[in-house]
Order: C-alpha cells, then structure tokens, then sequence
C-alpha cells in the first residue's frame, strides 16, 4: 500500500505536506481534484497505518460516517467513505448491517484505499528538515531537496506514557498503541489495564472476553477518574464539534480555553456506552453465571504513584485513592497495559526556523486559518494539523472538524473562502465576545 517513488517530476510545489494520517489525507484528498495546486504528502512510514496496534476486533468509531475525509467540506468528493464503499462494491450491505457505528478496521481500511487511490502522497520518505532560503521552503528528506510555498504539518501523535512508566522498553509492559501485537498470550496471567477512557474500555473488554485457556487470572482496571464515565454524544454537547465553536473558542482567552478543556473532557474522552454496557453484561456472567467473582478488579479515583519490579519478573504497582490518600495500595501484576493517551509527535525537522516561528502555551501559534504566526512573508505559511488543542479545542484532534479544517487550509492556499456551515442554534459569544459565524 502506498507509493515508494525515488523521484517525483516537479521539484517545487504550492504545499508539501509533512505526514500522511487522517488530517494530512483530509488535505491531499481535497487538493487532488483539480490539481490548481501542486502539492506533495510525506510519510516516512513503508506504507499507511492508523492505531493499527488498537484495531481489536468489535471496535467502532465515536463520530459519524459522515466525518470522513472530505464529505462535510465537500460531499461530492471522490475520496469520500461513500465512494469507498461504492467502489467496494458494499454499499448495500453496509446499509443492510444497520451498524450504529463504522467499525473501525473498516474505516482505517478506507484511508488506506484513499492513500492508494492519490499519486501525490509517497510513503517511506522520512522529511528531515525543513528551512527557509530565497523565499521558499527548503524541504530536505532521505533522498532528495524539494521546494515549496507552502508547508503542511500533520505528523499526528505518539503514545504517552507517565513517569511511572518503564523507562526502556519491556515485553509485560506497554501501551494500548501496541495491545493488539503485545497481548496475545495473557492466559492465567494478573493484567492491570491504567486509563479510563475508551482504550482502556477497549482493551479491559478484550482481556475479560478471551474464551477458556486465554482468559487472564484477574484483569484489574485503574482510573484517575471517579467512576467510568461515557461519552457526551448529545446533540448539544456535539454543537461544540461545529466549525462556529472553534472559531468561537479560538477567541477566548487562554484561561477561559483551558478551563473549557478541562470541564468538557469527556465529550471527546469518554467511554461509549455500548463498550460500558458489553463490560457489565460481561463481569455479570463471570461473577454470577460462571462462577468467577475474582476476576475483574475496578478501582477508579485512583493515582498510579509508583512501578517497581516485583518477585519473579512481575510488577509491583502502588496506587493512592484521591480522597483517601493516606493509605497506598499495591497490586503485583504479571502485564501492564497502559492506555494513557497521546501527545502530538515532535516537530525537530523545523529545527533551522524555530526561532521564526511563535508559540503559545508549548504549542505553534496559529492564525484563524491554522497558519502558524512568524516572520516570513505573509504568502508563504507553514499549517498545522491536529496539534493546537489549546488554541482549537477538543475538537482538533478529533475527525470531526477534520474535513473543515483542510477546506479552510485549501482555500487559503487557493486565495478563496467557502462559505462555512450555517451556525449552531447556541449564540456562543456576545456582541461583543469573542466573534461568531452568525454575528454580522
């Protein structure tokens, strides 16, 4: 999958994207027809893959099929799912499964038909360094020097792991990014799952589910928040993954955003509620139907505060209670999982024009069309993608907004503006707040 050209016929380009996930193949895929804008996607990765370590079997999206590459920013796109599915030959079926959700092997199958499907994105072509000489980006990879107008970033993210975690790397220890490769041989064995968001969920029903001589001794599931809450999937709620919002959002103070992000966790991070209820339904058979009330063990409101090793290459974990802190427990486990999230991947190819480029709590500083603020020419920009949660909100690294926000990168790399969706039904600002899509 992917396309490992040694050469590319042009040598300068409009936009040269950096990384090829699901924001940067949202851009590629809206450039690629009518091609008005030369443009080139990097990937130093042999072929596509998207959380391909997380695809654990019965697992489905959080967002709509509609929040696909392009379908929200251009719906008669050809990169759309629909024409995925079409193409496929399955859009019947698909229908017919009355899925209340896109799997996600399915979807991460889509993007990589999309890869396959544009010749501007190359995989296996690792970009080195990005520089800025004689008005253009320099653009310096494994093989070659390009050029280009334009710079686009969507290097995605990497696993997190807290300082608690093994330092160097171990097989009974790891990050839900790897469960699928990395639990496989579990039976008899005490797992501790840390995390209690939707990989966790994940990755906790799977261990709890293995048939006869796979099933773990005991699953223990561990979470700094108060209980396992689900998602916030209502319609009001979801009116915070609209365009407006973002916009909105990207005016208000610092404070104000961080407190935002804060309180409004769960609308991104929480647990479906199928996932929460397959987990119940679950433990009820283990405990009162199969005869296994040691099986599952869930301590949520809890800090892991320390990992050491344990007897016989096993773990000794502590963890404290947030409002009983005076008491630490121990666990002493065989694997831990840990489903700690992700942080955007590190940038040190801009290393030459770091110094040009503005920041804004740890993060590159953007202007409203996700530009970043710096000392070049005004018509020369570089864009991030998927890495301004403290500037954007929840909503950027999620899909929802992914096809708006590449619209919004397209047109001004075409020098037009698109009409945005009509606004939400909540007057976000004041008159005088921050601006909103529907003030005139």
């Amino acid at each position: 999958m992917g396309h490992n050209r040694p050469e590319h016929p042009v040598a300068h380009y409009r936009c040269i994207g950096v990384g090829v996930g699901p924001a940067n193949l949202s851009l590629a895929s809206l450039l690629h027809t009518p091609a008005e804008v030369s443009n080139l996607f990097l990937d130093r990765k042999p072929a596509f893959g998207w959380h391909d370590g997380q695809q654990i079997d019965g697992t489905t999206l959080q967002v709509s099929l509609f929040k696909d590459l392009v379908s929200l920013a251009d719906p008669t796109n050809p990169f759309s799912f629909l024409a995925y599915l079409h193409d496929r030959g399955r859009a019947y079926h698909f229908i017919n499964a009355q899925f209340t959700a896109v799997p996600r092997q399915e979807f991460r199958d889509y993007l990589a038909w999309a890869c396959a499907r544009n010749d501007n994105i190359v995989f296996g072509e690792e970009v080195r360094e990005v520089g800025f000489a004689a008005g253009v980006f320099r653009v310096r990879t494994g093989r070659r020097t390009l050029t280009a107008d334009n710079v686009v970033l969507g290097v995605g993210s990497r696993p997190y792991l807290p300082p608690q975690a093994a330092r160097r790397p171990e097989p009974t220890q790891f990050h839900v990014s790897e469960f699928t490769t990395r639990a496989r041989e579990m039976g008899g064995k005490r797992i501790v799952v840390v995390g209690g968001g939707q990989s966790g969920a994940e990755a906790f029903l799977d261990l709890i589910s293995r048939p006869g001589d796979a099933l773990p001794r005991r699953v223990s599931w561990i979470s700094r928040r108060r209980n396992y809450f689900p998602i916030d999937d209502s319609p009001f709620t979801n009116d915070f993954y609209m365009p407006c919002h973002s916009d909105y959002f990207y005016g208000l103070p610092v404070d104000a955003r961080k407190a935002f992000n804060a309180e409004q966790v769960l609308s991104s991070d929480g647990i479906s509620p199928h996932t929460l209820r397959a987990i119940y339904q679950r433990m009820y058979v283990h405990r009162f139907v199969d005869g296994r009330p040691d099986l599952v063990r869930l301590q949520p409101n809890r800090e892991v505060v320390e990992v050491g090793r344990g007897i016989a290459d096993t773990w000794d974990i502590a963890t404290r209670h947030h409002e009983q802190p005076g008491e630490v427990e121990r666990h002493e486990a065989d694997v831990v999982v840990w489903a700690t999230g992700f942080r955007p991947a590190p940038t040190g190819f801009l290393a030459p024009i770091a110094d040009r480029l503005e920041r804004e709590d740890g993060e590159l500083r953007v202007d409203q069309d996700f530009a970043v603020r710096w000392d070049g020419p005004p018509d020369r920009n570089i864009f991030v993608q998927n890495a301004v949660r403290q500037q954007r909100g929840l909503a950027d690294p999620n899909l929802s907004l992914n096809a708006w926000r590449s619209r919004r990168i397209t047109d001004r790399l075409r020098g037009v503006r698109s009409d945005d969706p009509l606004a939400s039904f909540i007057e976000w600002s004041t008159k005088t707040g921050p601006k909103n899509a529907w003030l005139p």
